[in-house]
């Protein structure tokens, strides 16, 4: 049987992909993140047995994994957002190929494209930021790799997405203010899609003192660039002056 990773989005039970709804429909096992969803998206389940993963190790997980398609159940592995990004997608992946077992992905909606939309932003405006960064910071986690340093990323003065950051959040903000300036815009939103979701609206100056007022400690992305101002040029693309192609 196989094993299919499944993202379930940011955490809105009706923000998964109709694939996903139907795999969870189907499955027999179901692991999932009980920190970071909410539990109304096991309801598109019928009847599996469901395992919160919170407090398993990699170890634990890819055994029940194993043991549940070994013994012919059909299997979804639920991660927050998009397996894509931060997942441990790589590692379980690797011991079920060790195993045997087949696996598959099926995607799903990212928290920071649901955090952009929480606050009507597009993060790429022209002129302004045509570039998205998607990235961390090191706290009780594994090292950030030598090349890939904050002030780095901030040289680019590209829009910053940083996941599993917010308690360092005052650390980062201020080595992004001399590349971005203290007034640029940042937002934080937590557990965004779900019922308590909220939105912290702020600058690279304020935002570490809205943050630590809400006492917010996981679950949440902070954005970081003045695109989220949204002044800037038209798209070029869109504009009635560009040529466009002929017929035939």
């Amino acid at each position: 049987m196989t094993v299919h990773f499944v993202g379930a989005g940011p955490g809105a039970a009706d923000l998964i992909t109709l694939r996903a709804a139907s795999l969870l429909a189907a499955a027999d096992v179901v692991l999932y993140p009980g920190t970071y969803l909410d539990a109304e998206v096991l309801s598109h389940c019928a009847g599996a047995r469901q395992v919160d993963t919170q407090r398993l190790d990699l170890d634990q997980i890819t055994s029940v994994m194993v043991s549940a398609a070994e013994a012919g159940e059909e299997v979804v592995r639920l991660t927050s957002g998009d397996p894509s990004l931060y997942s441990a997608l790589a590692e379980q992946t690797a011991r079920l190929d060790a195993a045997g077992v087949e696996w598959d992905v099926c995607p799903g909606v990212p928290a920071y494209a649901a955090a952009a939309a929480a606050v009507g932003r597009e993060l790429t405006v022209p002129l302004v930021a045509q570039s998205v960064v998607l990235t961390r910071t090191q706290a009780r986690s594994t090292a950030m790799p030598e090349t890939e340093s904050l002030a780095a990323f901030a040289a680019t003065r590209a829009t910053l997405v940083l996941h599993l950051a917010i308690t360092k959040t005052r650390e980062l903000t201020a080595s992004l203010v001399d590349e971005y300036g203290a007034d640029c815009p940042a937002v934080v939103v937590h557990r965004a899609t779900q019922p308590d979701e909220l939105v912290l609206r702020g600058t690279l100056a304020d935002i570490a003192d809205q943050v630590e007022e809400a006492g917010l400690r996981q679950a949440a992305v902070i954005l970081v660039g003045w695109a989220l101002a949204r002044d800037g040029a038209e798209s070029w693309l869109y504009q009635a002056d560009r040529p466009r192609p002929t017929a035939g």
